[in-house]
């Protein structure tokens, strides 16, 4: 057309070329502020600049081109069976698919590998391998994936991330043979089968094997362990972008590629609608990786700031949706919530009994007052000379109860890990309800990517040094302690709304909903955290020392958990939240909940 600009063009021969890629005529790419995210055949890359910048380009292209190859070469249902449920073992086990993915797609195409490498780089700078200092630093997918993407490529891991590979590349060569997995790139099923015995070598996940010489004949248990998960045709990477692709509009290179893929078929037609439905389950995009740092990062004292406050918000789920959005999004996490049903009656139920248990009625005998003992009425008919008993009702002494629920509201809990956090949310309110026991629903996120207003204000300031906190954070009220579950039901489909998760900053989180907790009557007050690991925001952490955030957020853990009155609990969604939080737990999909988060609430309530 005469009057198509170049944007425009680039735009049509991208989303060709994805086509191309993927072998799938249906694929939909589309363009976004967030995060990169594909669900099915719907795919989201990064908006370059009206000016097509060359660094901005590559970045998109590698994007797109990641997620086509794995549209072609990733087969989801085998990987989910396949995908053991340990976090740090499943982690790795998509990262190393990812290389394979985008290993395969790339080879004898030097325009898809070089867009694969300028998204890795991206990817890259905010990834903890790049600061860490020592080996229980170094996010092991992240290694594991680069090592593995040199034994099938042969090229070398980019620069800014040899420090972190040297500290556990020996580690790991001592242990594993890498070599092993390019023997095996053309099919999936085998690669997995390697990357499984990769990971035993590695002691991320137990050996199958029953010992030689027991004497009791072997494991039964282990001889099961076949790493089956539930999480089935959730098996996109954990890592977000991990394998995401990464992108070059080559215009009719890519339908000339003849990778042999067999057009793998993504069944996800529940997701076929033209915009795809926030809170899908497919790809995430580039979600921040979360470190587990040591405790010798801590300091004696709280050294936190904020280099301003003036654009920060706490708002109700309310403001940030209109009734009718609303309703949609809580119809798709009901969808979610259909296999649940009949485990949520039967969570109330078994939580309920628990908890009345408590509240349990009891009798104090012999009293000169009260009901008559007519268990007591035979003493009299013997000896007449005895007196009338009595009996008096008495209730055992049950605390006044609030639970606050504070969610993560991150990009790296897009897709399933948000969904189980609003379904934890959804039934633990519910239940809690029935029991008599107050529930207050809150989100932390923040209000833009990479620094909002306040690091505008900052930089006009001249950029001074260590600014301390430098975002917008945004605070979600989606349920008040005294409102009603069902006037507030609606609330908790904004989680499902695409654009809400960002960044996150956790430490004032948890003060946030521990001063509101702390403002509260009730005499018990019980701080339930649900998240999936440490703070990320990338305009804090690029301007302050690489551990400043999680600092904090283990000083604000210990103080609470040591000086507070609040009991503070954790559940880590898909990742090990334990390094944070002395009382912790973790899932991997909704179907756990029923073992884990009831029996945690329970074991609360019965604790004196």
């Amino acid at each position: 057309m005469a009057n198509e600009t170049p944007l425009d063009r680039f735009k049509s021969v991208l989303a060709g070329t994805s086509r191309a890629l993927s072998g799938e005529a249906e694929v939909e790419l589309a363009y976004t502020a967030d995060a990169p995210t594909q669900s099915g055949r719907h795919i989201k890359v990064p908006m370059p600049a009206r000016n097509l910048p060359a660094e901005q380009v590559a970045e998109v292209r590698g994007f797109a081109d990641g997620f086509a190859l794995r549209l072609r070469h990733h087969d989801i249902a085998l990987h989910g069976k396949a995908a053991p449920t340990e976090a740090v073992a499943r982690a790795v086990f998509d990262a190393v698919e990812t290389a394979r993915v985008e290993a395969l797609g790339s080879r004898g195409y030097q325009g898809i590998t070089d867009n694969l490498a300028q998204a890795l780089d991206v990817r890259l700078r905010s990834d903890p391998i790049t600061r860490a200092r020592t080996r229980e630093e170094v996010p092991l997918s992240t290694a594991l994936a680069l090592m593995v993407r040199e034994q099938l490529t042969g090229i070398e891991a980019p620069a800014a991330a040899q420090p972190g590979l040297a500290l556990v590349r020996e580690w790991v060569e001592d242990r594993a043979d890498l070599g092993a997995l390019a023997l095996a790139l053309d099919d999936q099923r085998a690669f997995q089968s390697l990357t499984m015995k990769m990971l035993e070598e590695l002691d991320l996940v137990e050996s199958n094997q029953p010992p030689e010489d027991s004497d009791e004949g072997g494991s039964e248990d282990e001889g099961n362990d076949e790493q089956e998960t539930e999480e089935g045709d959730d098996s996109d990477d954990e890592q977000g972008g991990e394998g995401q692709g990464e992108v070059e509009a080559r215009g009719e290179q890519g339908e000339t590629d003849d990778q042999d893929g067999d057009g793998e078929e993504i069944s996800d037609d529940s997701f076929d609608d033209a915009d795809g439905e926030p809170g899908d389950e497919g790809e995430e995009g580039m979600q921040p990786v979360r470190p587990n740092r040591p405790f010798s990062d801590m300091s004696n004292q709280f050294d936190y700031k904020a280099w301003t406050t003036k654009f920060d918000e706490v708002i109700a789920a309310t403001e940030l949706c209109d009734a009718e959005e609303l309703a949609r999004l809580r119809g798709y996490l009901d969808q979610q919530l259909v296999h649940l049903q009949a485990v949520v009656s039967k969570l109330a139920n078994r939580l309920q009994r628990r908890l009345m248990a408590q509240q349990s009625r009891s009798w104090d005998f012999d009293q000169d007052e009260g009901m008559l003992d007519a268990a007591r009425l035979a003493r009299v008919v013997v000896n007449p000379t005895q007196s009338l008993s009595y009996k008096i009702e008495r209730e055992t002494e049950f605390k006044d109860t609030i639970v606050t629920l504070l969610i993560d509201n991150s990009g790296s809990m897009r897709g399933r890990p948000i969904s189980i956090a609003a379904i934890s949310a959804d039934i633990l309110a519910r239940t809690l309800e029935r029991c008599g026991v107050k529930t207050e629903i809150l989100g932390f996120t923040t209000r833009a990517w990479k620094g909002g207003q306040a690091r505008e204000a900052w930089l006009g300031a001249g950029r001074p040094p260590q600014p301390g906190r430098l975002n917008d954070i945004r605070h979600i009220v989606y349920k008040k302690a005294d409102e009603p579950w069902r006037r507030a039901r609606n609330n908790l489909g904004l989680m499902m709304r695409e654009g809400l998760l960002k960044e996150n900053i956790d430490g004032e989180a948890l003060l946030w909903a521990h001063a509101r907790l702390i403002a509260r009557p009730e005499e018990r007050r019980i701080l339930m955290v649900i998240s999936d690991g440490a703070p990320v925001d990338d305009s804090t952490l690029s301007v302050n020392s690489g551990s400043y955030l999680e600092r904090h957020l283990r000083q604000v853990i210990a103080w609470i958990e040591t000086k507070s009155p609040v009991e503070l609990v954790a559940i880590g969604i898909g990742h090990d939240v334990t390094r944070y939080y002395q009382r912790a737990v973790t899932i991997m999909d909704a179907d756990q909940l029923g073992g884990t988060i009831i029996e945690q609430l329970a074991a609360l309530f019965d604790t004196e």
